[in-house]
């Protein structure tokens, strides 16, 4: 890979990060520094596009998720780590793309629907909420990212992304690549109620918690429904503990769980304690240098404005180009 394609990713700092997020994506991004000019952000605007009644904690969840990204392995000697609303260039990128984007392109992308629907109890009916893409991709072009790591319900917003990258670039100057896809081979992690993993659910496995917390939260997992008695045999594809193991435990592992299982040879407790043996070794560094971190705050805020200073070169020479092609 040539060093000098870059990849934009980041998250919406609403909350502490589980374990999902860094299987589905933190391992991913780490991976990556090796090959790319990487950039994350901390997209606290986005955060506001639904939070934006319930800011008390936004620095707290903007800290927290600095911790959690340093901790899983993002160096900031090979990636800029920066908080989005450091970048003001963003914001004004944003503005100027909105102005040729149709407001039909918004209106059918699907998660904006399906949010209005699913989400109880807010109102998702603000500009904010439906120009969330525009300013998804307004981060994306600041840096000119070749690549995009993305979960599958974020395709749309990318395409979207590419969609205005054309219409740019036709009615002014190709200033923009149009950035493609890197999509997580790892199925969503479900939680421990069998559901997605998520916080609003309750039911999450955070990058925080220590090693008492989690194996409080995966002994009494659901497992395969129709297990009922220990001497049940049980189905591994339809139990949620099992998809834990594929993220976490090593090959000759999910042959044995998946073996004895089937013939009732171990129980859902010995399953369980089986993932406990791979899990506390894999999240347990992470764990020492997030706490590690917390006791040095003054470190993680040098990283963070060590990385908007680095960002803020970028996007300002891209917002003038930009500038340049509009004639403004």
């Amino acid at each position: 890979m040539a060093a000098t394609e870059r990849v934009l990713s980041g998250f919406r700092p609403s909350g502490p990060l589980h374990i999902g997020h860094l299987v589905g994506a933190l391992q991913n991004w780490v991976a990556m520094q090796a090959d790319y000019q990487c950039y994350f952000a901390i997209c606290d605007w986005h955060a506001l596009t639904s939070e934006y009644a319930h800011t008390e904690r936004l620095r707290e969840y903007v800290f927290e998720m600095a911790l959690d990204w340093l901790a899983a392995g993002l160096d900031p000697d090979r990636s800029t780590l920066f908080v989005q609303s450091q970048i003001k260039e963003h914001a004004e990128l944003h503005l100027l793309l909105s102005m040729i984007v149709p407001l039909g392109w918004l209106e059918r992308v699907p998660t904006y629907k399906e949010q209005q629907q699913q989400v109880i109890g807010r109102d998702l009916t603000n500009y904010g909420f439906l120009g969330y893409p525009v300013l998804q991709a307004a981060d994306i072009l600041s840096y000119k990212a070749h690549w995009v790591p993305v979960g599958e319900d974020q395709l749309s917003h990318l395409e979207l992304c590419r969609e205005i990258v054309r219409r740019f670039n036709s009615l002014y100057s190709p200033v923009f690549p149009e950035p493609q896809p890197k999509t997580t081979p790892v199925s969503r992690l479900p939680g421990t109620d069998g559901r997605k993993m998520s916080k609003s659910y309750n039911n999450a496995i955070y990058l925080s918690d220590t090693e008492a917390e989690v194996k409080r939260k995966i002994l009494p997992m659901v497992t395969d429904p129709a297990r009922v008695r220990r001497s049940d045999p049980g189905n591994p594809d339809v139990c949620p503990v099992f998809t834990l193991h594929k993220a976490f435990s090593s090959e000759s592992t999910l042959a044995t769980v998946d073996r004895e299982c089937r013939r009732a040879g171990i129980g859902c407790l010995d399953c369980k304690g089986f993932l406990l043996d791979h899990m506390n070794p894999r999240l347990g560094p992470l764990r020492e240098r997030r706490t590690s971190l917390a006791t040095h705050p003054e470190r993680v805020r040098e990283i963070l404005d060590g990385g908007a200073t680095r960002a803020r070169k970028m996007a300002s020479a891209t917002l003038e180009e930009v500038r340049n092609a509009v004639r403004i």
